[in-house]
C-alpha cells in the first residue's frame, strides 16, 4: 500500500486522499452484500449447474473475459460416429457427448433429424440424439458436431434448446470422472492419448489433420482452462428486472447507444456493443480465499420462522441471503468468494457511502470521466455501467476515456525477460517527474499504444528547463513581480500580436481538452511557449525595453510578460505540476497554483489584422536568418540589410530596430522601392524583397566551388542508392525495415540536392 501510494504521489496525481477506501472494509462489504441481496430478491442472482471456465490448478472459476488465448498447433480428428463422421480437436470430450448437431439447412443429414443412435467408440458406447440447429457451421469439418453439453458453452446452449442430457466426464481436478468408464482417473492429456489409440485400433479414426487453435488458458497461471458444469452463483443478464421491463444487458446498452455515456475513442463503442450483445449469464462465485464472501448461509436443520421470507427450499436445506448473518444455530456461510469485478463494479457509488443516502453520493455521482486502459473496458467499465444503472438507475460516469498501452521504443511490450522496462520512478529521479508526465501525454492519442524511450523523456526535460528559464528571466527583468488581474493594453505591434496569439492558443487548448485531445492541447501550449513567447516575444521585449518609443514606459512590457506567464503557468499545471508550482511560489506565496481558476475569456484580445502584420515581420526575419545559415555567415558577423517594401515600407520602418537586432544587421534601409545591390543575396516575400550584400561576407567564387563539389558528391551517392533500391535481388532478400531505411535516405539526399541547386542559383 505504502509503495503504491508513494508512486502515485511521486507521479503528481492529485487524488483526494481523504476518500481512500479498502475494497474489503466495512462500508464496501455492506454495499456488496446489499446489492447481492437486492439482485437475489429481484430474481437476477441464482445458483445453478452451468458451464463455467475452470482452472484445475487454481481450483476456481474464471469469468469469460479473464480467459486468455494462446495460439498453438493442434490436431483435427475425424472420427467415425456410427453412420456419421465428426471432426473434433478434443476427442476425449466425445465420451461425454449426448447429442450430434447438424445445420437445419444441411440436406446431407436431414434423414437423421431427431434420430437416437448408439455410437460405439472403441472400448465404450454412448447414446446420442441427432438435432438440427441453425448455429452449427456446415463448413466446419464434416458439418456434424458432437454435442458435449458438460464441457462446452456452445454445446450447453444447444442442449438447453433441444433438451439434451448432460454428462460431466472431466472433474475439477482435471481428471476423467467415473462416467468416462475405462478412462476414469486419467488426466485429460493421458485420456486423449489412450482414447485415440483405442479408436485407431477399432478403425474409427478416418484421418488426422494439423490444425491451428486458440488454446484457452488461465490469466493467472496459464494453465489450460477446462469448460465444465459446476454449481455456482450467476447473474442473469437477460432477465427482465421487476418494475423496469428491461434486462441488465438492455439498460447497459441503452445508456451508451443513446449517448448518455460517451466512449473515447469512438471506435471502442462498437467493441462495447459486441461484447455486451454476446454477454452470457455472469458467473460471480470464485473458489479463492481472498475476496468478499458470498452472503448466503445454509442450514439443513433450522426451521427459524424469522427467515422464511428470504429462504429457498432445496430439499431439506434452508438458504438465507442477507446483509447480516442470520440468527440461530446451525448456519454455515457459503465458502465461495465473489468475483473481483462484482465488488469493483460498485466502486463509483460504494466509495460515496451507498447504500446510505449520503451528501457525497448526491453531489458526486455520476462523475464526469472514467479513465482507464482499453484492455479493461470489459473487466471493469462494463460492470460499473451494469451495476450503477441497476442499483441507482443512473449512469456511473458521462465519459469513458481509454488510453493505450506503453511499449518500448521499438513497439514491444515491456517485460523483465527482454530487459526493456522503464521504471517511471527511476526516470523521474533522472529527468524530473514533469518530463515523464509530458512524455506520456504528448505524442499519444486515445486508445492507441505509445512507444516510450529515455530519449523522449530527456527531450521533455529540455522543455521543462525552458519554462523554468523563461520564468527566471521574467522575474529577474521585471521591476514589480505581481499577479496581473486585468489585461494590459498593447503599446506595440509585438504586444498586440502576443496577446492575440495567446487568446487564440487558449481557445485551441480549451477545444482540445473538451474533446479529450490531451496531446494536441500539450503540443499547442508547447509551440506557443517555446516559439511565440520565448523565441519571439521575449527577445523583442528585450529590444523594445532598451529603447521604448514615447510615450511608452518600460513597465508596460513587464505587465504583458507577467500577464502571459501567470496564465501559462495555470494552463501548464495539469501537465507539469511540479515545475509550475515551484515557479508560482515566486509569484504568489500564499495561494497554491493547484487551486487557481482557469484564465478568463481572452477573446477581446483577438486581432487577426495585427497578427497578419506581425507575421510579415516574423517571416522576413526568419528568411534572412535562414539565408545566413545556408551560406554559413557566422552569428557574430554583422550584415547590411536593404528592404524594398512598397506600401508596407512605413509599417516596417516602425519596427526597424527589432528587424535589425534579430537579423544582426549593422545597417538597415527600408524604402518603398530599392534596387538590388550588386553581389547580394535576395529574400522574397509576397510584397517585400530584402537584399543582403555579400562583399566581405562570402567568397562568392569559393562558395560556388564548394556547393558544386558537394552537389557532385551527392549526385554520385543518389545514383548508387537509387540503383540499390531498384535492384530485384536486394528487394527480395533485404528485410522490409532495411529497404524502407534506404528509400528514406534516398529521399533525404534528393531534397538536399534540390536545396543546393537553389543556393547555387542564388549565387
Amino acid at each position: 500500500k505504502d509503495t503504491i501510494i508513494g508512486q502515485i504521489k511521486k507521479m503528481g496525481s492529485s487524488c483526494d486522499w481523504s476518500r481512500m477506501a479498502y475494497t474489503l472494509d466495512e462500508t464496501r462489504t455492506k454495499a456488496v452484500r446489499t446489492i447481492f441481496k437486492k439482485m437475489y430478491d429481484d430474481g437476477l442472482i441464482y445458483r445453478g449447474e452451468r458451464i463455467v471456465n475452470w482452472c484445475p490448478r487454481c481450483s476456481s472459476t474464471l469469468a469469460d473475459d479473464e480467459v486468455e488465448y494462446r495460439e498453438e498447433k493442434g490436431k483435427l480428428y475425424y472420427i467415425k460416429y456410427g453412420p456419421l463422421t465428426i471432426a473434433t480437436t478434443r476427442p476425449e470430450t466425445k465420451i461425454g457427448d449426448t447429442g450430434a448437431a447438424v445445420n437445419l439447412q444441411d440436406k446431407r443429414y436431414k434423414k437423421y433429424h431427431g434420430k437416437e443412435l448408439e455410437i460405439p467408440l472403441g472400448k465404450i458406447k454412448i447414446k446420442i440424439k441427432v438435432v438440427a440447429d441453425a448455429e452449427v457451421d456446415p463448413e466446419f469439418g464434416t458439418g456434424v458436431v458432437g454435442v458435449t453439453p458438460g464441457h462446452s458453452q456452445e454445446d450447453f446452449a444447444i442442449a438447453e434448446r433441444h433438451k439434451l442430457s448432460i454428462k460431466k466426464v472431466i472433474a475439477e481436478d482435471g481428471k476423467m470422472t467415473a462416467l468416462a468408464g475405462p478412462y476414469a482417473g486419467l488426466t485429460v492429456q493421458e485420456c486423449r492419448k489412450q482414447f485415440v489409440k483405442d479408436l485407431e485400433a477399432a478403425g474409427l479414426i478416418e484421418k488426422i489433420e494439423d490444425y491451428g487453435l486458440n488454446l484457452s488458458v488461465c490469466y493467472r497461471c496459464e494453465t489450460p482452462v477446462e469448460p465444465l458444469t459446476s454449481l455456482q452463483w450467476f447473474i442473469d443478464v437477460n432477465k427482465q428486472i421487476p418494475g423496469r421491463n428491461k434486462s441488465l444487458k438492455q439498460m447497459a446498452n441503452e445508456v451508451v447507444s443513446e449517448g448518455d455515456i460517451n466512449i473515447i475513442p469512438e471506435r471502442f463503442t462498437k467493441t462495447y456493443f459486441h461484447w455486451m450483445e454476446n454477454l452470457r449469464d455472469w458467473c460471480i462465485s470464485r473458489q479463492i480465499w481472498f475476496g468478499h464472501q458470498v452472503p448466503v448461509w445454509y442450514n439443513k436443520k433450522s426451521k427459524n420462522q424469522e427467515i422464511k421470507k428470504s429462504k429457498m427450499e432445496q430439499g431439506e436445506e434452508e438458504i438465507y441471503v442477507g446483509v447480516e448473518a442470520p440468527k440461530g444455530e446451525g448456519w454455515e456461510q457459503d465458502t465461495d468468494t465473489l468475483d473481483t469485478w462484482f465488488s469493483s463494479g460498485l466502486w463509483t457509488f460504494s466509495t460515496l457511502g451507498w447504500p446510505d443516502k449520503t451528501n457525497d453520493l448526491k453531489t458526486f455521482h455520476p462523475t464526469s470521466v472514467m479513465e482507464t486502459g482499453y484492455d479493461t473496458i470489459f473487466f471493469w467499465v462494463a460492470r460499473m455501467i451494469i451495476m450503477s444503472t441497476y442499483a441507482l438507475g443512473e449512469i456511473p460516469f458521462s465519459n469513458v476515456y481509454l488510453h493505450g498501452l506503453i511499449r518500448d521504443e521499438q513497439g514491444r511490450k515491456m517485460s523483465k525477460s527482454l530487459g526493456n522496462t522503464i521504471d517511471p520512478v527511476e526516470v523521474a529521479d533522472k529527468f524530473g517527474t514533469d518530463a515523464v508526465r509530458l512524455s506520456l501525454v504528448i505524442g499519444t492519442s486515445p486508445g492507441n499504444d505509445m512507444n516510450l524511450s529515455e530519449q523522449k523523456i530527456a527531450g521533455f526535460r529540455n522543455f521543462t528547463n525552458k519554462l523554468w528559464n523563461i520564468s527566471r528571466y521574467i522575474f529577474s527583468s521585471c521591476g514589480n513581480i505581481k499577479r496581473q488581474k486585468t489585461a494590459p493594453k498593447p503599446k506595440t505591434l509585438a504586444d498586440a500580436w502576443i496577446l492575440s496569439r495567446f487568446a487564440r492558443v487558449k481557445e485551441q487548448v480549451e477545444k482540445h481538452l473538451d474533446e479529450f485531445q490531451f496531446s494536441a492541447a500539450g503540443e499547442t501550449l508547447r509551440d506557443f511557449t517555446w516559439s511565440d513567447f520565448a523565441d519571439w516575444y521575449l527577445e523583442i521585449s528585450k529590444i523594445e525595453k532598451a529603447c521604448p518609443p514615447k510615450p511608452w514606459r518600460r513597465g508596460d512590457k513587464d505587465q504583458i510578460l507577467m500577464f502571459i506567464l501567470e496564465r501559462l503557468l495555470i494552463m501548464w499545471h495539469p501537465f507539469m505540476p511540479f515545475v509550475t508550482e515551484a515557479v508560482w511560489s515566486r509569484l504568489e506565496k500564499d495561494d497554491l497554483l493547484m487551486i487557481q481558476k482557469w484564465p478568463e475569456d481572452e477573446k477581446a484580445h483577438l486581432d487577426s489584422k495585427k497578427e497578419k502584420q506581425f507575421n510579415q515581420i516574423k517571416e522576413l526575419i526568419t528568411k534572412v536568418r535562414n539565408l545566413r545559415s545556408i551560406h554559413k555567415i557566422e552569428p557574430a558577423q554583422k550584415i547590411e540589410l536593404f528592404i524594398s517594401a512598397g506600401r508596407d515600407a512605413e509599417k516596417l520602418k516602425e519596427h526597424e530596430k527589432v528587424i535589425a537586432a534579430l537579423t544582426r544587421a549593422s545597417k538597415i534601409k527600408i524604402a518603398k522601392k530599392l534596387e538590388k545591390p550588386e553581389s547580394s543575396l535576395a529574400v522574397v516575400l509576397d510584397k517585400v524583397e530584402a537584399y543582403v550584400p555579400t562583399e566581405g561576407l562570402i567568397d562568392m567564387e569559393g562558395e560556388r566551388d564548394r556547393l558544386k563539389a558537394e552537389a557532385k558528391d551527392l549526385q554520385s551517392y543518389i545514383k548508387k542508392v537509387d540503383a540499390k533500391v531498384n535492384n530485384i535481388d536486394f528487394l527480395k532478400k533485404a528485410p522490409p525495415k532495411i529497404i524502407q531505411a534506404e528509400k528514406e535516405r534516398l529521399g533525404t539526399a534528393r531534397e538536399k540536392l534540390a536545396r543546393l541547386k537553389e543556393q547555387m542559383k542564388d549565387l
